[in-house]
């Protein structure tokens, strides 16, 4: 059995579907296009790279202000705001969770303390961490650990992947004396900025161990994606 319409008129769900999907795309999108810009957008910026109208962005953020996923400094620049922090510190044990398989198993096989550290606030935090069942001494660490990127494996694995380098990183002794450290960058998860590695006592086998978090770190991208 087959149903008509009014000659002339669209189905108003059907445009109102249409429409409001266009604006969620738009919304979503401004709000990477400000996450990726450490300085702001201006909404004349915004307007630019979206390819829409500076009212249209107007109206965009109008509501993502309201829920706090925007905010506009002093000079008027439009910045994340701290509803984004909200629902990442949502999702971050989720995140861990989806980890813990592949830490456990990767702090099994090198003897060592595993751990997934993300970015939050320009800092690596460890997210999730996991210590080997068998081994008499390890490396005690702190979930919730914060340090600089520019120290330590975990965090020279995250930058080395913002500039697509996927291969492990190996330090020793940048967060504290005596610690060795080898970690990789968590790549092909949209919105992370990851790695997973280990903290030993002692020197570890940068081949084998690499080896290892370079696994490890492909079975977490695999299971966050």
């Amino acid at each position: 059995m087959s149903t008509s319409a009014t000659p002339g008129i669209d189905p108003p769900p059907a445009v109102a579907g249409g429409e409001a999907s266009q604006t969620l795309d738009r919304g979503l999108r401004l709000l990477h296009l400000v996450a990726d810009a450490p300085g702001g957008l201006t909404v004349t910026e915004a307007a630019n790279r979206l390819g829409i109208g500076r009212a249209a962005v107007y109206r965009l953020v109008g509501p993502l202000t309201a829920h706090g996923m925007l905010r506009r400094d002093a000079a008027g620049r439009l910045r994340l705001g701290a509803g984004v922090l909200h629902l990442a510190r949502r999702a971050q044990p989720l995140l861990a969770e989806g980890a813990l398989p592949a830490l456990r198993r990767l702090a099994e096989q090198a003897g060592a303390t595993a751990h997934l550290t993300v970015v939050e606030g320009g800092e690596g935090v460890a997210l999730a961490v996991v210590e080997p069942s068998w081994t008499s001494f390890h490396v005690a660490y702190r979930t919730g650990a914060r340090h600089p990127l520019e120290r330590g494996a975990a965090g020279r694995a995250i930058l080395a992947g913002r500039s697509g380098a996927a291969g492990p990183v190996s330090t020793a002794g940048e967060l504290q004396p005596g610690a060795y450290g080898v970690a990789a960058p968590v790549l092909g998860v949209p919105g992370l900025e990851a790695s997973v590695g280990v903290v030993a006592l002692a020197p570890l086998d940068a081949e084998a161990v690499g080896a290892q978090v370079l696994a490890a770190a492909t079975a977490i991208a695999a299971a966050l994606a």
